[in-house]
């Protein structure tokens, strides 16, 4: 059914009848606000609460509200009649800002129904700022960048530059052929890995493994993991099982391809040991967190004005991160970059005029979540030690979920006021 339809299915509680039947204008808006955000990835205890918030603030404080991954139920009150709606295509990043930004204006009273309803429809419309394929190209620094901290040398740099222009052209050819996109994560595992470990097998280069993650670091579902933990933490069992569901089963996507591509290329199990060659210098990260967060900007099309804000909350973020991280492990680290990441986006968004939570949090999340070391951990099974890999890449997705809850209620802090000074007398 469509997001925009002018009926929407109507469940009636006590009866369980199913009927088709015109929405209350307020309803409409929740249940289409509602889906808006459901599409633009945000975690359903979320969605759930700006919900009962925006009821509270437009005349509806015993609003219900049931999320899904796939739709919402939504009813005014008690003896109201439930209504559902499903989740239709999922927003670019922009629209996403651009739904909170709404959702912020209509609880401080800046729009009515109707003219919240037509900027929505025409979020939803409005083209993206730059061509597809452009912001596909932001996963070639993502890969480069991530590899010059994981495995800064020169070959393994350039492998995973190679590497991450077959990840764009895998990614082109899924848009343009939807029916193709469940093949992207073991195509890509595969493609990848067969690069690098013929490489490796040439004697080109060492450390096979990290590079191979690095270059697939985009595409990894770290964010989908930690999600479901968090929602899982939050109550919202449903939703968060079945993210984990799809995240793992993705991850071993991956996996299938990279074990895939070593069987092809002949390579033992012990060359996917994790095996750093080098290690980075403090301007070598820089240079490559740099380049991480130019690739995100690039691919997830940030909005110009939150430019500069973002690559602030990032850079202390992933400063606590990896300080934290290498004195006390991945776990505690993760928790440090989420509770900073959270901090500082508090702290930016109560500047006058600053962006809001959110958009300045996710960025930061996605950069800040182990996705690629939870890969990096659980490739070891195949060369022994598997259980303390999947410890130690279980216990880093488990921090940063922390770090996400912790993070969530440091947002909710209200803005303080300024003081007023009074003359003496």
């Amino acid at each position: 059914m469509s997001s925009t339809s002018p009926l929407v299915r109507v469940t009636d509680a006590p009866l369980g009848r199913v009927t088709d039947a015109p929405p209350d204008p307020l309803r409409r808006l929740l249940l289409e606000l509602g889906e808006a955000l459901l599409g633009g990835g945000l975690p359903v205890h979320d969605v759930e609460e700006e919900l009962h918030w925006l009821g509270r603030a437009l005349g509806a404080p015993e609003v219900r509200v049931a999320a899904l991954t796939n739709g919402l139920f939504v009813a005014l009150g008690p003896d109201d009649a439930t209504r559902f709606q499903p989740v239709g295509a999922a927003l670019r990043f922009e629209q996403t800002a651009d739904v909170l930004h709404l959702v912020h204006r209509l609880r401080a009273g800046e729009l009515d129904g109707p003219r919240a309803l037509a900027e929505l429809d025409a979020i939803r419309r409005a083209p993206a700022r730059r061509p597809a394929w452009v912001s596909d190209l932001g996963a070639l620094p993502v890969g480069v960048g991530v590899c010059l901290f994981l495995q800064p040398v020169a070959a393994n740099v350039l492998a995973a530059g190679l590497g991450s222009l077959i990840v764009v052209g895998l990614t082109v050819l899924a848009r343009r052929l939807p029916y193709l996109r469940p093949l992207l994560p073991v195509t890509a595992g595969f493609l990848v890995a067969l690069l690098v470990l013929s490489l490796a097998r040439a004697g080109l280069l060492e450390g096979p493994l990290r590079t191979i993650v690095a270059t697939l670091a985009i595409l990894l579902p770290g964010g989908l993991l930690v999600t479901g933990l968090s929602e899982i933490a939050a109550g919202a069992a449903s939703a968060g099982t079945a993210r984990l569901v799809s995240g793992a089963v993705q991850l071993a996507l991956f996996l299938a391809g990279v074990a895939a591509a070593a069987t092809a290329t002949g390579m033992p199990a012990t060359a996917l040991a994790d095996v750093q060659v080098a290690r980075p210098s403090w301007w070598v990260i820089a240079l490559g967190l740099a380049l991480a967060v130019a690739g995100v900007v690039v691919n997830v099309n940030t909005p110009p004005p939150a430019v500069p804000w973002i690559v602030v909350v990032i850079a202390l973020s992933v400063t606590a991160q990896v300080v934290v991280g290498s004195a006390h492990g991945a776990a505690v680290g993760g928790l440090a970059g989420g509770v900073t990441a959270a901090a500082a986006a508090t702290l930016v968004h109560w500047l006058p005029g600053g962006p809001l939570w959110q958009v300045l949090y996710l960025p930061a999340f996605w950069i800040v979540v182990p996705g690629s070391f939870g890969l990096l951990h659980t490739a070891q099974i195949e060369v022994g030690n598997g259980a303390q890999s999947v410890l130690t890449a279980v216990s880093a997705v488990f921090g940063v979920s922390i770090g996400t809850l912790i993070g969530a209620v440091i947002s909710r802090i209200p803005r303080p006021r300024r003081a007023v000074l009074l003359p003496r007398t």
